[in-house]
Formats: structure tokens, sequence, C-alpha cells
């Protein structure tokens, strides 16, 4: 049951601060797109992981905007206080989540040995 309940809670917490971020939050270095990508909530409720995908071209764009979520670490909770009926509204600790980077990556290495592959088969 409890495992039914941290999934539950981790889904809305997810969209809730996505939410908060996305609409309420006035930063002038949160430029460019991102997503929450996963949220892990301890047992106890006290302490939450929140693991944040950003799409950005630039590395410093991507900083910046990787600072103004984490700097928003207070206002996200107290906003999520007040709309979500909870008694205990964990600490967030975010994280940056590179697994569409690192996805990215495996595919241009896939397409380059298909590359390779054909242009070895046009010359045999």
């Amino acid at each position: 049951m409890k495992e039914k309940r941290e999934k539950r809670l981790n889904s809305e917490f997810r969209k809730e601060i996505y939410e908060i971020l996305t609409c309420k939050l006035k930063d002038a270095r949160l430029t460019e797109m991102f997503t929450i990508t996963s949220v892990e909530v301890t047992q106890d409720l006290k302490q939450a992981k929140v693991y944040v995908s950003i799409f950005s071209g630039s590395e410093q764009a991507k900083k910046n905007t990787f600072d103004a979520i984490c700097a928003a670490s207070g206002f996200v909770r107290r906003e999520l206080s007040s709309a979500m009926h909870i008694r205990t509204v964990p600490e967030f600790t975010f994280y940056l989540d590179k697994q569409a980077e690192y996805g990215e990556k495996i595919d241009k290495i896939l397409e380059e040995i298909k590359k390779k592959e054909n242009d070895n088969d046009e010359n045999a």
C-alpha cells in the first residue's frame, strides 16, 4: 500500500512542480525548455529528488536555467503546501537528468556506424 501511495505522490509532485515552475515562477534566467522527468520521495516524505531535463544548445543557458530552478526550491515548496492537501511537503533537491543527452549521443554513434557500413557496401 505504501508503494502505491509513493508512486501516486511522485507523479502528482512531478506534475505540480512543472506547473509551478512554468506558470508561477518569474525568473529571467528561466529561458530554456525543460521537463521534470521524475520525482523520488522518501518514505517519511521529508526529502525528494527532482530530476530535470533541460533542452538547450548552449551549456551556459542550460546552467542558468538549472540554477534558476534550484534557487526556486523554497518557492516551489511553499506553493505546493498551498496547492496539495498533504501533511508534510518534502524538501526538494534538484538534479540534472542527462538521459536525453545520452540517448542523443548514442543515436549519433549508431548513425555514424550505419553510414560507414553503407559506404563499405558501396565500395565493395
